[in-house]
């Protein structure tokens, strides 16, 4: 797919991190760009929005169709039907599946509407998007190849290799590669492809919270670069994706060559 000003693009959590950087590296390219994020998001999402020349801000908490049905109807009133979806939002939490206070010797177990908060998010919420973003596709008529669109998601490494207390992180992610092949499949007669990114550990705001040894330790467990990966990487790996027509149903890992250990 060629990218220019005749193409729109849809990034769900778009106002920073790995979002962000694929949100300017399209806006780069000419792509007319909506950006999906939560209301609390607005301010940083509307000053991105401003910093690449244009673009709209759509309020959208994915676990919720309603907004997620409100957010593509602003999107397409100011861009057009998108070509491209991006799905960046997300999150995580952390909790042993069952545990004992060292202290008390309480027993716990990780509660269970904790877990589907994280796969309501992470899971239903990139398919929620997946759906009604290929559904607005198939009213698009083809590209000279026979393409409509293209969807890139974001799963982590955590999918193949999650660590102690990353039980619903895991499992949301794992799913997110589960159905990268089966959607790529029940699109493919339609002309959209979709593929799958798996960050290993980036330096986003999400990180930023975290004291330099500990950030230094992290970078030092990769085996090459022996640093966190930048967004921008990520963004890079996206567009190409997006680019290159032949490259459908992939779940890629984008780590340097790290795998997890345990803790």
């Amino acid at each position: 797919m060629k990218l220019d000003k005749s193409i729109a693009a849809v990034v769900t959590g778009g106002a920073s991190g790995l979002g962000e950087a694929t949100v300017r590296a399209l806006a780069a390219r000419g792509v007319r760009i909506a950006i999906f994020d939560l209301e609390r998001q607005r301010e940083k999402g509307e000053k991105l929005i401003a910093d690449i020349g244009g673009g709209v801000f759509c309020a959208a908490n994915v676990t919720s169709e309603a907004e997620v049905d409100a957010a593509f109807a602003q999107a397409r009133a100011a861009n057009g039907q998108e070509r491209i979806l991006v799905n960046c939002a997300g999150t995580g939490n952390a909790a042993r599946t069952a545990s004992r206070d060292r202290n008390t010797g309480e027993i716990r177990s990780f509660p269970t509407e904790q877990f589907n908060l994280i796969i309501q998010i992470n899971l239903v919420g990139t398919f929620r998007c997946i759906a009604k973003s290929a559904a607005g596709m198939l009213t698009l008529e083809p590209l000279e190849d026979g393409e409509r669109g293209a969807i890139v998601n974001t799963a982590s490494v955590a999918a193949e290799d999650g660590q102690i207390g990353q039980a619903a992180y895991t499992a949301s992610k794992a799913g997110i590669v589960g159905l990268t092949l089966v959607v790529a499949r029940d699109l493919s007669g339609e002309g959209i492809r979709c593929n799958t990114i798996l960050p290993g550990i980036f330096d986003t705001p999400l990180m930023g919270g975290a004291p330099e040894n500990v950030k230094a330790a992290l970078a030092a467990s990769v085996p090459y670069p022996k640093r966190l990966g930048v967004p921008r990487e990520y963004a890079s790996l996206a567009l190409e994706m997006i680019r290159n027509g032949y490259f459908n149903g992939e779940d890629v890992r984008l780590d340097g060559a790290i795998r997890m250990a345990p803790r």
